[in-house]
């Protein structure tokens, strides 16, 4: 009697189980979404960091929006140029590698340098010592803060804190851009690696108010703008500013700059 009860409970078991299965093959099938066979082959072509530097949520959104026409096989810049052209062949496309570019840091402002209104003894994380008053231990309240923000969500190694400020390994830089969202101080901006003259400072102040805070501050005195033939750089809102589209990386700039602030 046992054994005839056993054998009943395996065999509704089974039943069960077979009915299940099938009622899951019939849902897979009736509410499957069709897959373009290329959006695999793509994104099997993408290095799978998921970092967002393309725009998109990851490489799987990625690889669907190249597909639909919505991106462009260039769009990621963690990609190496082999992958970026089979992509590009895969979708009929031409492929175009543009020209390299890193993060950098508008401050030089190290510890030796500039000034510090308090010592900070908190979480070492930017974004949190920013909400303190004065936006942050800095005297400098535009200045890199140096506690590691911008090195908390580099997935690639590129970035270190030297001195009190963020360095940019370019090498390794494969601008994500996830270190310009993560800094509170939006110091870190994307430049192409060509464009070697660059200012290393984001403050707005104004002459002997920066030079208080920071040695080698920018104090808009404008010295540059008269040294540059190309008219390349002008002084906005109390910082010098280069247009890397007309910079020839002359140096003229950089060797006038009374505070260093310019640098190549």
């Amino acid at each position: 009697m046992e054994l005839t009860n056993i054998l009943y409970a395996a065999m509704a078991i089974g039943g069960l189980g077979l009915l299940f299965g099938l009622g899951l093959g019939f849902a897979a099938k009736k509410f499957a979404v069709e897959v373009d066979p290329l959006v695999p082959i793509v994104r099997d072509l993408l290095p799978g960091a998921n970092c967002g530097g393309c725009g998109f949520a990851g490489c799987d959104a990625f690889a669907n929006a190249l597909v639909k026409g919505e991106a462009r096989p260039n769009g990621c810049p963690v990609n190496n140029s082999d992958n970026t052209t089979q992509i590009a062949s895969a979708l009929g496309q031409e492929a175009t590698v543009g020209e390299k570019t890193a993060a950098f840091v508008k401050c030089n402002g190290t510890c030796d340098v500039a000034s510090e209104k308090y010592e900070y003894y908190g979480i070492k994380d930017c974004q949190s010592a920013a909400y303190l008053q004065g936006t942050g231990s800095k005297g400098c309240e535009y200045g890199c803060l140096g506690l590691g923000s911008c090195f908390n969500v580099c997935m690639f190694d590129a970035i270190t804190i030297e001195n009190g400020v963020a360095v940019i390994d370019e090498d390794k830089c494969v601008s994500c851009g996830m270190c310009v969202d993560a800094c509170p101080k939006n110091i870190i901006e994307i430049v192409r690696v060509s464009g070697r003259t660059r200012v290393k400072c984001n403050s707005k102040d104004k002459g002997k108010e920066v030079k208080a805070k920071c040695q080698v501050g920018c104090i808009g005195c404008g010295i540059c703008v008269k040294q540059c033939e190309d008219d390349a750089i002008h002084v906005t809102d109390a910082l010098a500013k280069i247009d890397y589209d007309k910079c020839i990386n002359c140096g003229k700039c950089v060797a006038k700059c009374p505070t260093k602030a310019i640098v190549n």
